[in-house]
């Protein structure tokens, strides 16, 4: 059975100039891809003003939690101890964003009750992801 689980945050997106803008964002995990948690933003918080969806482990999330993580596109780390930064790179630039922990820590564990830890089907995640690439071939 598939299962979505959604939850929206309040992001604040840290400009060049140190400004800390509202950002709309909803936190977003699926049964069927157990590793992964997806981060999406509405059109209106891009630049080119399409919808814009992050995807990244969700071990990287829990590890990002509780210190420096991530390597690449992406790379979480705590600020204090209430918000925690999300920084992704991509073609068009860098962004920072700051969410409030809590609210990240509690889908995680939601995503947990979904699917615990160590029992996602890795062999199911592995075909569906031979899949994309490939396609058909």
């Amino acid at each position: 059975m598939d299962t979505t689980l959604e939850q929206t945050a309040r992001a604040r997106l840290i400009t060049a100039d140190g400004w800390e803008l509202p950002v709309p964002a909803t936190l977003r995990y699926v049964s069927t891809d157990p590793l992964a948690v997806h981060v999406d933003f509405p059109p209106e918080a891009s630049l080119d003003g399409e919808a814009v969806s992050w995807t990244f482990a969700r071990a990287l999330l829990e590890e990002g939690l509780e210190g420096q993580a991530g390597a690449g596109d992406v790379h979480l780390w705590p600020c204090g101890g209430s918000r925690t930064v999300l920084e992704l790179h991509s073609p068009s630039g860098l962004a920072l964003l700051q969410f409030d922990t809590p609210a990240l820590r509690r889908f995680l564990l939601r995503s947990y009750a979904v699917v615990a830890a160590g029992q996602e089907d890795l062999g199911a995640a592995v075909d569906r992801g031979l899949s994309t690439l490939f396609g058909t071939v």
